[in-house]
């Protein structure tokens, strides 16, 4: 079988949806799938494999990395996806809707998995924001049932895009990680140093892209009613100068270090390093940082949304979103200890075998009805 995944956003991109496409692209290739990856050109993608098609792009007027696509396959590469037996879509903006007519023309199923809540990053957009999350659900939900079969991270995001109508097949297939490299980070005082934490100081931690829809103000502010904690921000965006400025004016000035964002291979030991990881955020599909923090064994406290219940089960503690009861969390959780339940869990549901065998089983269905 050859698959082909189409994506807006891919390498030298650092987030969520990159790593889950490649956790994908890996382990269907460990059973033996090919796998041709479908991405925009961005400047520093000089050294992709043979397997990764660069279609072209524009930048875009606003500061980002991201670039807009131009739905074009120059004729160089035509041969390397014209076999493609699944188009997998990982966006409904320009290169889904090359999938979605790509699996039209060649009769082939057209796979959607749902990474992101569009509608919470309505912020961004130019336009009247409660016009651009209708726009954005809209959008959502005429490409999902466009899908032979929509793919969503939890079960908590089945449940939302019936209610906003869509009524394709919809298949849970948790995001996944390495957590075997997650698991074997190490501890050590540089780490904790460069984090800014000194001693046997209790550290909190937050990794995230830094913007407005991460709501990392909440773990400054719960850390402010903490005595005695640092907290490391881990990460980089848009909305960094805002979050640098809102710790300035906090009681937690002098414990919050804004690290930046670091390379992947440092993440585990990044985890390690830290007594306890912080997730503000209340509008993610899944929350891959969860999973590397669960997979650390590092002890948990999130702002409650139905998502993180769902990926946390017994193994962290889901509160309230307000400083209040994150700061309580994070008392609770502290000293931190390692926690083996935790790792377990990663292990029981979110490793690249796990996700690549329920996402095969799913083509496999998909081509067999497509065929009948």
């Amino acid at each position: 079988m050859h698959v082909g995944l189409f994506t807006e956003c891919y390498r030298p991109i650092v987030n969520g949806v990159v790593a889950s496409i490649d956790a994908l692209r890996d382990g269907l290739r460990s059973f033996g799938m090919r796998v041709t990856t479908i991405a925009p050109y961005m400047p520093g993608c000089a050294n992709d494999a043979d397997d990764v098609v660069r279609i072209p792009s524009l930048p875009l007027p606003t500061p980002t990395a991201y670039r807009l696509c131009v739905p074009y396959v120059g004729s160089a590469h035509r041969e390397r996806v014209r076999d493609v037996d699944v188009a997998h879509a990982h966006s409904p903006f320009v290169t889904g809707w090359m999938a979605a007519s790509f699996a039209r023309r060649r009769a082939i199923p057209l796979i959607f998995t749902y990474h992101t809540r569009l509608d919470a990053y309505a912020h961004y957009a130019p336009f009247d924001r409660n016009a651009t999350e209708r726009a954005m659900i809209e959008l959502t939900r005429r490409y999902a049932n466009a899908a032979s079969a929509v793919i969503v991270p939890t079960r908590a995001m089945e449940v939302r895009l019936r209610e906003i109508g869509v009524r394709a097949r919809i298949a849970v297939v948790p995001s996944a990680i390495d957590v075997d490299r997650f698991r074997a980070g190490r501890r050590s005082a540089d780490v904790r140093a460069r984090l800014g934490a000194h001693d046997d100081a209790p550290l909190a931690l937050v990794v995230a892209r830094l913007g407005a829809e991460k709501n990392v103000e909440l773990a400054i502010d719960a850390v402010a009613r903490v005595s005695g904690v640092t907290l490391a921000v881990v990460g980089d965006g848009p909305h960094r100068a805002s979050l640098e400025a809102h710790a300035r004016r906090s009681a937690a000035r002098s414990r919050v270090r804004f690290a930046g964002a670091l390379p992947p291979d440092a993440l585990p030991d990044v985890y390690a390093a830290a007594d306890v990881f912080v997730f503000p955020s209340t509008t993610e599909t899944q929350g891959l940082v969860l999973v590397e923090a669960l997979a650390a064994g590092l002890p948990v406290v999130a702002a409650d949304s139905a998502a993180s219940r769902e990926v946390l089960g017994a193994a962290g503690r889901v509160v309230p979103a307000d400083a209040a009861a994150v700061a309580a969390g994070i008392r609770d959780a502290l000293p931190g200890h390692p926690d083996q339940s935790a790792v377990h869990l990663a292990l029981l549901r979110y490793t690249v075998e796990v996700q690549a065998r329920r996402t095969l089983e799913l083509y496999q269905e998909v081509l067999a009805a497509h065929a009948a």
